[in-house]
């Protein structure tokens, strides 16, 4: 199904190194956040495995509805393209059909926009059948509106007037890969929907363990991987099978990982890592990968990394923030973790105030005192509570002891009293043996 141009879009694994011209419309957007977004998109093209070679700009209150950019400046980018030898030029905003085909047409490149560049790094990415099957079903809602500019060189009419069919061989090759496109959709949606039920039975297991749930979640590249590898390092758990990939990119993981920490001294819990956001992620990708985003607002508490280090750091937690309460994980309580502090060099580190910590997991920087923030804001949620544990159920005394702050032990003659502080989760979970 896919013709040449589709399999150029989503694949750059040949040998050869892919010279990408990038370019931006800002139509009022202030200068800085405009510079920051082509500074963003200079990364993502770096992520993909191009290489940048310019980035050209204009400044315009209107957008030009049949190139994006006014006509000047096409003709800037087709001589830049020219100069660099550019295989590709990549679009900050969202490109219509139309603008596509038109600009391809007068700079005879390849053109892609912020939208297909995401969806290509992530095809690159996703390592697990779900991940993989997310990200097929994000791209093929993208191409569905676009196939007429991707056959754009077939046929679009023919046959005599008055046959049968007026219908060309482009025109009928454009219904044939919309019926296959639209079928495969509906065999992903299935697919999907099963592993939907599969995650959910995950989660059931996961919300009946004894030990709290702790999602890592933040903008792209923030240091979350870096975070979860050195808190299982300092707990012991550094296997290699255990660790994440952890690289100076955006979008370096999309898989979701869940580890178990133990750290001594503090109280144990387990740990998961999601895929980054990113200012206007784009929304096929959102709603492909929602019920694994969806994984968070199922936890006790979040960890919100943030790169301290960003200049734009306050937008990303914006933008953060803003996806967990599209996702509705809002109401699940935060730690603020500025990572990247060592970078950043504006606060002695580590640095606690309430919720927030400022610290360089990297360096291992702030690490102890992070564990405490945990412990201290989990603890809100708990109440002490005395339980009678019958002897028969050993397992139960266990897990208290495990995954609570145990105050007080008493073997008698109708089992162990426990005195503990519970979570409302764990008081339900065990309210049979509570004490009145």
């Amino acid at each position: 199904m896919a013709n040449q141009k589709e399999a150029q879009l989503y694949n750059t694994s040949d040998d050869k190194e892919i010279i990408a011209l990038l370019a931006g419309l800002n139509t009022g957007d202030d200068a800085d956040l405009f510079e920051s977004s082509m500074n963003e998109l200079k990364g993502l093209a770096k992520a993909a495995g191009m290489k940048v070679c310019a980035m050209i700009t204009q400044n315009s209150p209107s957008v030009n509805q049949a190139t994006l950019v006014g006509s000047g400046k096409v003709e800037e980018i087709k001589a830049r393209i020219g100069y660099d030898d550019a295989d590709i030029v990549i679009f900050n905003s969202t490109l219509t059909p139309m603008q596509i085909r038109n600009l391809e047409r007068a700079l005879d490149r390849e053109v892609i926009d912020k939208t297909a560049l995401i969806l290509q790094i992530f095809s690159e990415r996703a390592r697990t059948r779900e991940a993989l099957l997310q990200v097929e079903y994000a791209r093929l809602e993208y191409m569905l509106p676009r196939l007429s500019h991707m056959r754009s060189g077939l046929t679009r009419q023919g046959g005599a007037s008055g046959s049968k069919s007026s219908k060309g061989a482009g025109e009928k090759k454009l219904e044939l890969d919309r019926r296959h496109i639209e079928h495969r959709l509906a065999e992903l949606r299935r697919e999907l929907k099963e592993m939907d039920k599969e995650r959910a039975t995950q989660r059931e297991k996961r919300l009946s363990s004894p030990f709290p749930k702790i999602a890592l979640a933040g903008y792209t590249n923030a240091g979350k991987s870096t975070l979860m590898n050195h808190l299982l390092g300092i707990t012991g758990s550094s296997d290699e099978d255990k660790l994440v990939m952890e690289k100076d990119m955006l979008f370096a993981t999309l898989d979701t990982s869940v580890r178990k920490i133990s750290p001594q001294g503090h109280r144990t819990f387990l740990l998961s890592d999601t895929v980054g956001f990113i200012d206007d992620l784009p929304t096929s990708l959102v709603k492909a990968f929602r019920s694994t985003l969806e994984e968070i607002k199922y936890a006790d508490l979040i960890l919100e990394v943030i790169d301290y280090s960003d200049p734009d750091h306050r937008r990303h937690i914006e933008v953060t923030d803003s996806t967990l309460n599209e996702i509705g994980a809002g109401t699940v309580p935060k730690i603020y973790v500025y990572n990247k502090g060592d970078i950043a060099d504006r606060i002695e580190l580590p640095f606690v105030r309430d919720n927030n910590i400022y610290m360089s997991a990297k360096n291992d920087t702030g690490m102890e005192e992070l564990l405490s923030l945990i412990d201290k804001v989990l603890a809100e949620d708990e109440t002490q509570v005395s339980l009678m544990i019958p002897y028969k159920r050993g397992d139960i005394f266990s897990r208290i002891n495990d995954s609570c702050k145990v105050t007080s032990s008493k073997y008698l003659e109708d089992g162990i009293e426990v005195t503990a502080f519970l979570r409302k989760a764990d008081q339900n979970r065990y309210k049979e043996y509570l004490l009145s």
